[in-house]
């Protein structure tokens, strides 16, 4: 499947990578303007809930994606360049190379087998750590003790530890809505979880410790 950079007056959909939680958390939206060899020209972006311009500075670094014919989502990860004013203020972003960019169908998400530590808060009383089956950007399965008392259609918080090829260590959070439990002869239990309430910017962080899981397989 051909990769397709971004193009002018297409809408990014970005999401900062900052320690705040709070920013981190915030959805914006900006227009591409221009785009040259080796940066983006974007308006500057509007938070999606308030309406109001969000403020950036040389070195921030995001999380964004496109849509494509199909609703195909474009992920790629960018930082800001600099700034300049013509008729309106522009932020220039670094330009992704074509093979970094991520593309995830919509309703279809690559799954792919891991194991990886995730802790499990079903209630203040009951919080308990797990190991993935497997993982992919639309829910996770893990195993876990059969005496823990799970049913399907519960919600639980979660945090699930991705470790990436270049060494970096992701703790992603999320609420988990159980699909499926299944006992197993060993004495544990299977779960089947898709995910209720991700940001984007944490299900990228999954996608692409799936795409490089993947990698891994073929080079096998």
């Amino acid at each position: 499947m051909q990769t397709l950079l971004p193009k002018v007056n297409q809408i990014l959909h970005i999401q900062i990578n900052s320690i705040d939680e709070e920013e981190a958390k915030q959805e914006l939206k900006s227009r591409i303007s221009d785009i040259s060899s080796s940066y983006i020209s974007m308006e500057v972006p509007i938070n999606e809930k308030t309406g109001r311009l969000k403020r950036l500075y040389v070195g921030d670094e995001m999380s964004a994606y496109f849509i494509t014919d199909g609703g195909v989502k474009n992920y790629f990860t960018s930082s800001v360049l600099g700034f300049s004013d013509d008729v309106i203020r522009m932020v220039h972003i670094k330009k992704p190379e074509p093979d970094a960019i991520t593309k995830v169908q919509r309703r279809s998400f690559l799954r792919v087998p891991a194991e990886l530590e995730m802790a499990v808060k079903f209630s203040e009383q009951l919080q308990f750590i797990a190991v993935t089956d497997d993982v992919g950007g639309g829910g996770i399965s893990f195993i876990c003790d059969g005496y823990i008392p799970l049913d399907n259609q519960q919600i639980v918080s979660c945090w699930l530890l991705a470790n990436y090829r270049n060494g970096q260590i992701e703790h992603i959070p999320f609420n988990g809505e159980l699909v499926r439990v299944k006992q197993l002869e060993s004495g544990k239990q299977q779960v089947m979880m898709r995910f209720a309430e991700i940001s984007d910017r944490d299900r990228q962080k999954i996608i692409r410790y799936c795409f490089e899981r993947q990698l891994d397989f073929r080079k096998r």
